[in-house]
Protein backbone atom coordinates (compact mmCIF):
# COMPACT_ATOMS: atom_id res chain seq x y z
CA UNK A 1 0.00 0.00 0.00
CA UNK A 2 1.50 3.27 -1.04
CA UNK A 3 2.14 6.21 1.71
CA UNK A 4 -0.10 8.71 0.05
CA UNK A 5 -3.38 6.96 -2.00
CA UNK A 6 -3.93 8.18 -5.29
CA UNK A 7 -7.25 10.09 -4.74
CA UNK A 8 -9.48 12.05 -7.17
CA UNK A 9 -8.31 15.41 -5.43
CA UNK A 10 -5.27 13.90 -6.21
CA UNK A 11 -5.45 12.81 -9.55
CA UNK A 12 -7.25 16.57 -10.38
CA UNK A 13 -3.89 18.57 -9.08
CA UNK A 14 -1.83 16.22 -11.10
CA UNK A 15 -4.08 16.80 -14.14
CA UNK A 16 -4.08 20.72 -13.49
CA UNK A 17 -0.64 21.06 -12.91
CA UNK A 18 0.23 19.01 -16.42
CA UNK A 19 -2.01 21.37 -18.54
CA UNK A 20 -1.08 24.65 -17.09
CA UNK A 21 2.72 23.56 -17.09
CA UNK A 22 5.15 25.80 -19.27
CA UNK A 23 8.47 25.33 -19.38
CA UNK A 24 11.03 27.91 -18.35
CA UNK A 25 12.05 29.23 -21.35
CA UNK A 26 15.97 29.37 -20.13
CA UNK A 27 15.91 25.50 -19.93
CA UNK A 28 13.70 25.01 -23.26
CA UNK A 29 16.92 23.67 -25.08
CA UNK A 30 17.91 21.16 -22.99
CA UNK A 31 14.29 20.01 -22.26
CA UNK A 32 14.63 19.69 -25.83
CA UNK A 33 17.39 17.93 -26.19
CA UNK A 34 16.97 15.46 -23.49
CA UNK A 35 13.53 14.83 -24.63
CA UNK A 36 14.64 14.45 -28.35
CA UNK A 37 17.36 11.88 -27.06
CA UNK A 38 14.03 9.56 -25.04
CA UNK A 39 12.23 9.78 -28.21
CA UNK A 40 15.05 8.50 -30.24
CA UNK A 41 15.71 5.88 -27.61
CA UNK A 42 12.04 4.79 -28.01
CA UNK A 43 12.41 1.34 -29.58
CA UNK A 44 14.94 0.33 -26.50
CA UNK A 45 12.46 1.08 -24.29
CA UNK A 46 9.51 -0.51 -25.80
CA UNK A 47 11.11 -3.70 -25.73
CA UNK A 48 11.22 -3.81 -22.01
CA UNK A 49 8.11 -2.06 -21.46
CA UNK A 50 5.66 -3.65 -23.87
CA UNK A 51 6.00 -7.49 -22.48
CA UNK A 52 5.56 -5.36 -19.06
CA UNK A 53 2.81 -3.17 -19.98
CA UNK A 54 4.37 -0.15 -19.29
CA UNK A 55 4.94 2.81 -21.46
CA UNK A 56 8.29 3.37 -23.41
CA UNK A 57 8.13 6.57 -22.26
CA UNK A 58 7.70 6.77 -18.44
CA UNK A 59 10.86 4.30 -18.41
CA UNK A 60 12.46 6.98 -20.71
CA UNK A 61 11.81 9.78 -18.49
CA UNK A 62 12.87 7.33 -15.25
CA UNK A 63 15.98 6.56 -17.00
CA UNK A 64 17.03 10.16 -17.63
CA UNK A 65 16.17 11.15 -14.08
CA UNK A 66 18.34 7.70 -12.42
CA UNK A 67 20.84 7.37 -14.83
CA UNK A 68 20.98 10.63 -17.25
CA UNK A 69 20.64 8.03 -19.86
CA UNK A 70 23.43 5.97 -20.00
CA UNK A 71 22.89 2.67 -20.96
CA UNK A 72 26.00 1.84 -18.81
CA UNK A 73 24.06 1.81 -15.32
CA UNK A 74 21.03 0.42 -13.25
CA UNK A 75 18.11 2.04 -13.66
CA UNK A 76 17.40 1.05 -9.92
CA UNK A 77 19.77 3.63 -8.93
CA UNK A 78 22.62 4.90 -11.25
CA UNK A 79 25.30 2.06 -10.04
CA UNK A 80 27.35 0.71 -12.79
CA UNK A 81 26.05 -2.25 -14.70
CA UNK A 82 29.50 -4.28 -13.96
CA UNK A 83 28.22 -5.68 -10.47
CA UNK A 84 24.99 -5.77 -8.26
CA UNK A 85 23.79 -2.30 -7.16
CA UNK A 86 25.69 -1.16 -3.79
CA UNK A 87 23.38 1.60 -3.33
CA UNK A 88 19.71 1.27 -2.47
CA UNK A 89 18.35 -1.24 -3.16
CA UNK A 90 21.50 -3.07 -2.78
CA UNK A 91 22.10 -6.28 -4.33
CA UNK A 92 20.04 -5.69 -7.63
CA UNK A 93 19.03 -7.82 -9.66
CA UNK A 94 19.27 -10.92 -7.29
CA UNK A 95 19.56 -13.64 -10.00
CA UNK A 96 21.52 -13.63 -13.30
CA UNK A 97 25.51 -12.74 -12.93
CA UNK A 98 27.35 -9.69 -13.78
CA UNK A 99 27.65 -7.97 -15.94
CA UNK A 100 24.50 -7.39 -16.44
CA UNK A 101 22.43 -5.75 -19.87
CA UNK A 102 20.77 -2.71 -19.24
CA UNK A 103 17.52 -4.67 -20.37
CA UNK A 104 17.85 -7.49 -17.59
CA UNK A 105 18.43 -4.60 -15.37
CA UNK A 106 15.77 -2.50 -16.26
CA UNK A 107 13.17 -5.21 -16.15
CA UNK A 108 14.56 -5.94 -12.43
CA UNK A 109 13.74 -2.34 -11.16
CA UNK A 110 10.62 -2.07 -12.83
CA UNK A 111 9.35 -5.09 -11.08
CA UNK A 112 10.62 -4.56 -8.22
CA UNK A 113 8.75 -1.11 -7.97
CA UNK A 114 5.51 -3.34 -8.92
CA UNK A 115 4.81 -0.91 -12.12
CA UNK A 116 4.64 -4.34 -14.28
CA UNK A 117 1.44 -4.89 -12.13
CA UNK A 118 0.33 -1.27 -12.83
CA UNK A 119 -2.57 -0.49 -15.06
CA UNK A 120 -3.60 3.07 -15.00
CA UNK A 121 -1.44 5.26 -17.41
CA UNK A 122 -3.39 7.91 -17.84
CA UNK A 123 -1.35 11.92 -17.15
CA UNK A 124 -2.24 11.80 -13.24
CA UNK A 125 -1.97 8.27 -12.55
CA UNK A 126 1.63 8.60 -14.71
CA UNK A 127 2.89 11.43 -12.53
CA UNK A 128 1.88 9.92 -9.52
CA UNK A 129 4.09 7.12 -9.90
CA UNK A 130 6.59 9.43 -11.32
CA UNK A 131 6.35 10.89 -8.04
CA UNK A 132 6.36 7.53 -6.06
CA UNK A 133 9.14 6.16 -7.66
CA UNK A 134 11.27 9.04 -5.90
CA UNK A 135 9.46 9.17 -3.01
CA UNK A 136 6.61 11.51 -1.15
CA UNK A 137 9.04 13.66 1.16
CA UNK A 138 8.43 16.46 -0.62
CA UNK A 139 4.33 15.38 -0.39
CA UNK A 140 4.71 15.03 3.65
CA UNK A 141 7.26 17.16 4.93
CA UNK A 142 7.56 20.43 2.38
CA UNK A 143 3.65 19.94 0.99
CA UNK A 144 4.39 24.17 -0.22
CA UNK A 145 6.83 22.79 -2.57
CA UNK A 146 6.35 21.04 -5.41
CA UNK A 147 8.77 17.69 -6.30
CA UNK A 148 11.14 19.32 -8.67
CA UNK A 149 11.61 15.40 -9.54
CA UNK A 150 8.85 16.23 -11.56
CA UNK A 151 8.17 20.08 -12.25
CA UNK A 152 11.67 21.59 -12.02
CA UNK A 153 12.55 23.81 -15.45
CA UNK A 154 8.86 24.65 -15.05
CA UNK A 155 6.45 27.28 -13.73
CA UNK A 156 5.36 24.95 -10.89
CA UNK A 157 8.74 25.03 -9.14
CA UNK A 158 11.52 27.98 -7.79
CA UNK A 159 12.93 26.83 -5.38
CA UNK A 160 13.30 24.26 -2.39
CA UNK A 161 15.49 20.85 -2.14
CA UNK A 162 16.88 17.83 -0.71
CA UNK A 163 20.48 18.56 -0.40
CA UNK A 164 21.39 15.09 0.86
CA UNK A 165 19.96 12.35 2.23
CA UNK A 166 17.28 14.25 5.29
CA UNK A 167 18.90 17.50 4.69
CA UNK A 168 16.58 20.49 3.58
CA UNK A 169 17.18 23.69 2.00
CA UNK A 170 14.35 26.50 1.00
CA UNK A 171 16.72 28.06 -1.34
CA UNK A 172 18.56 25.27 -3.10
CA UNK A 173 17.53 25.49 -6.87
CA UNK A 174 17.16 22.10 -8.90
CA UNK A 175 19.36 21.82 -11.62
CA UNK A 176 18.06 18.70 -12.95
CA UNK A 177 15.23 18.35 -15.57
CA UNK A 178 11.76 16.98 -14.02
CA UNK A 179 10.15 14.52 -15.41
CA UNK A 180 6.67 16.30 -15.90
CA UNK A 181 9.10 18.65 -18.25
CA UNK A 182 9.83 15.78 -20.26
CA UNK A 183 6.95 14.48 -20.80
CA UNK A 184 5.20 17.84 -21.46
CA UNK A 185 7.27 18.77 -23.76
CA UNK A 186 6.71 15.16 -25.58
CA UNK A 187 3.10 15.91 -25.76
CA UNK A 188 3.59 19.11 -27.45
CA UNK A 189 5.80 17.29 -29.82
CA UNK A 190 2.77 15.39 -30.46
CA UNK A 191 5.65 11.97 -29.83
CA UNK A 192 2.58 10.97 -26.91
CA UNK A 193 -0.57 11.43 -27.42
CA UNK A 194 -3.83 11.25 -25.04
CA UNK A 195 -7.70 10.64 -25.53
CA UNK A 196 -10.31 12.50 -23.89
CA UNK A 197 -10.23 10.00 -20.73
CA UNK A 198 -6.49 10.55 -20.59
CA UNK A 199 -5.61 7.09 -21.69
CA UNK A 200 -2.37 6.92 -24.04
CA UNK A 201 -2.68 6.99 -27.75
CA UNK A 202 -0.37 5.27 -30.49
CA UNK A 203 0.87 8.05 -31.94
CA UNK A 204 -0.58 6.78 -35.64
CA UNK A 205 -3.94 7.27 -34.36
CA UNK A 206 -5.39 10.98 -34.25
CA UNK A 207 -6.45 12.65 -31.14
CA UNK A 208 -10.60 12.98 -31.44
CA UNK A 209 -11.74 16.09 -32.58
CA UNK A 210 -14.39 18.11 -30.74
CA UNK A 211 -17.51 20.24 -32.07
CA UNK A 212 -16.97 22.48 -28.93
CA UNK A 213 -15.84 26.16 -30.39
CA UNK A 214 -13.22 28.42 -28.91
CA UNK A 215 -15.93 31.54 -30.66
CA UNK A 216 -14.51 34.00 -29.00
CA UNK A 217 -11.02 33.77 -29.83
CA UNK A 218 -12.04 32.95 -33.79
CA UNK A 219 -12.26 36.41 -35.21
CA UNK A 220 -8.98 37.57 -32.84
CA UNK A 221 -6.66 35.29 -33.35
CA UNK A 222 -5.55 34.62 -37.05
CA UNK A 223 -2.82 32.46 -38.31
CA UNK A 224 1.25 33.73 -37.99
CA UNK A 225 3.79 31.54 -37.30
CA UNK A 226 5.87 34.50 -37.47
CA UNK A 227 4.36 37.03 -35.49
CA UNK A 228 4.33 37.06 -31.67
CA UNK A 229 0.75 38.35 -30.22
CA UNK A 230 -0.80 38.24 -26.65
CA UNK A 231 -3.78 36.69 -27.51
CA UNK A 232 -2.46 34.21 -29.25
CA UNK A 233 -0.26 33.08 -26.11
CA UNK A 234 -3.72 33.39 -24.62
CA UNK A 235 -5.60 30.99 -26.85
CA UNK A 236 -2.87 28.59 -26.33
CA UNK A 237 -3.43 28.56 -22.73
CA UNK A 238 -7.55 27.94 -23.32
CA UNK A 239 -6.44 25.35 -25.95
CA UNK A 240 -4.11 23.68 -23.47
CA UNK A 241 -7.28 23.39 -20.97
CA UNK A 242 -9.01 20.71 -23.22
CA UNK A 243 -8.62 16.57 -22.98
CA UNK A 244 -5.42 15.46 -24.85
CA UNK A 245 -4.36 19.32 -26.11
CA UNK A 246 -0.45 19.99 -24.91
CA UNK A 247 0.87 23.36 -26.80
CA UNK A 248 4.20 25.25 -26.43
CA UNK A 249 3.06 28.69 -24.96
CA UNK A 250 4.91 30.77 -27.31
CA UNK A 251 2.63 33.00 -28.36
CA UNK A 252 3.20 32.24 -32.47
CA UNK A 253 -0.36 31.00 -34.17
CA UNK A 254 1.73 28.78 -36.35
CA UNK A 255 0.56 25.37 -37.49
CA UNK A 256 0.56 23.65 -34.02
CA UNK A 257 -1.71 26.13 -32.60
CA UNK A 258 -3.94 25.68 -35.20
CA UNK A 259 -4.31 22.41 -35.57
CA UNK A 260 -5.21 22.55 -32.31
CA UNK A 261 -7.82 25.06 -32.55
CA UNK A 262 -8.88 22.91 -35.37
CA UNK A 263 -9.50 19.55 -32.92
CA UNK A 264 -11.48 22.08 -30.70
CA UNK A 265 -13.92 23.36 -33.62
CA UNK A 266 -13.40 21.81 -36.47
CA UNK A 267 -11.62 24.16 -38.68
CA UNK A 268 -8.56 25.68 -38.59
CA UNK A 269 -7.38 29.23 -37.50
CA UNK A 270 -8.36 32.00 -40.60
CA UNK A 271 -5.43 32.40 -42.80
CA UNK A 272 -4.22 28.95 -42.19
CA UNK A 273 -3.32 28.14 -45.91
CA UNK A 274 -4.87 24.41 -45.09
CA UNK A 275 -7.88 26.07 -44.25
Amino acid sequence: MPAIPLTQKLRDEYQRLFDTCIINAARAGVVDKLSGTIEQNRNRYAAVGDPLGIPWYFIGVIHNMECSQNFNLHLHNGDKLTARTVHVPAGRPKTGKPPFTWEESATDSLKLKGLDKWTDWTIPATLYKLEEYNGFGYRRFHPDVLTPYLWSFTNQYRSGKYVADGKWSQSAVSQQCGAAALLRRMAEHGTIQFNVEGHPLPTSVPVPESVDPLAAFEPLVVYGPKVKSALAETLQKALNLFPGIFLKVDGFAGKDTSDAFRKVTGHYLKGDPRA
